[in-house]
């Protein structure tokens, strides 16, 4: 017999209830939840991160004057009186002297990069959009930069502009100008061709609003992520140039120019002299694996 008190049930009794429905995350969501899942990345920032505070802090954490000269100290062993890594040839501290040398890398690391993002990806993205004979223009000039490698391109262009700090900074600014053009125009000529560009012109929107609200959002991660490998390379470069006396000039701390004049010593305290290298190499690699980590991580599918 049919129960007669459940017939008084309203029917969304008997209905099957509905599973809950799955939460989708955003973008930015689901790349954040991939770095926080990725050990490699997350280590190798936490590096980056902490080579990053020792140059900021560095007046505070470094033990000695990195410019003090000694000549009763000069090429000591780990560990010589307080001297944790040594001194160098001069009897400065090594310690100190590479933790202040951070500064000069980062900088030289970064800032080309940060200009070279700008200025070949605002290059890359008006040749992109407009198309025909002002992208045949653009990217032509660019063009004639890959007719050398980007090191000996560097390298000429510090020695003829004379070395040093700012003139360092500007050859490897123009070295990655190029670079950062072409994947900006290549972005932004796929996006160009989307439904949504083409109602937005539709809608009446003119070419800056476009640009603005509609290519830069899909064109800055590509180029963002292009940019964070570029770092690496740029401390590498920035390096050479030092170490071949074309970028800074001493007494000033670098782990390029640390390189270049500590190699006459190598057979006497050959850890002492590898403790430059060594820190060129793990900032490098870290950035490199940071920028692999941020790269997988951005690369979701809603």
């Amino acid at each position: 017999m049919t129960d007669i008190a459940a017939l008084d049930q309203p029917l969304e009794t008997f209905a099957p209830q509905a599973a809950p429905a799955t939460r989708v995350r955003g973008y930015w969501r689901s790349v954040l939840y991939r770095l926080r899942h990725d050990p490699v990345t997350l280590v190798f920032a936490a590096i980056v991160l902490c080579i990053v505070l020792a140059a900021v802090f560095a007046p505070l954490l470094a033990p000695f004057d990195p410019y003090k000269e000694s000549v009763v100290s000069r090429l000591k062993p780990f560990g010589w009186k307080e001297h944790w890594l040594g001194t160098d040839e001069l009897g400065r501290d090594m310690l100190s002297r590479l933790i202040y040398g951070g500064r000069v890398s980062l900088l030289m690391g970064v800032m080309p990069v940060l200009i070279a993002t700008i200025v070949g990806g605002l290059l890359g993205v008006i040749g992109g959009f407009a198309g025909g004979r002002v992208n045949t223009v653009i990217m032509r000039a660019m063009d004639v930069f890959y007719a050398f490698p980007s090191v000996l391109l560097a390298v000429a262009i510090a020695g003829a502009m004379g070395g040093g700090i700012g003139n360092g900074m500007l050859a490897l600014t123009l070295v990655f100008i190029p670079p950062m053009c072409r994947v900006a125009e290549t972005a932004t000529t796929q996006v160009r061709a989307l439904d949504y560009i083409e109602a937005a012109r539709a809608t009446g929107a003119g070419t800056i609003t476009i640009i603005r609200y509609h290519v830069l959002g899909n064109v800055l991660g590509p180029v963002c992520i292009y940019a964070s490998s570029l770092v690496s390379v740029s401390i590498l470069l920035a390096s050479g140039l030092s170490f071949l006396g074309l970028g800074v000039r001493p007494p000033t701390p670098d782990w390029g120019l640390m390189l270049s004049t500590l190699r006459q010593s190598i057979y006497v305290v050959p850890f002492v002299c590898a403790v430059p290298g060594a820190a060129i190499f793990v900032t490098s690699i870290s950035f490199n694996l940071v920028s692999d980590g941020l790269r997988a991580a951005m690369d979701v599918r809603l």
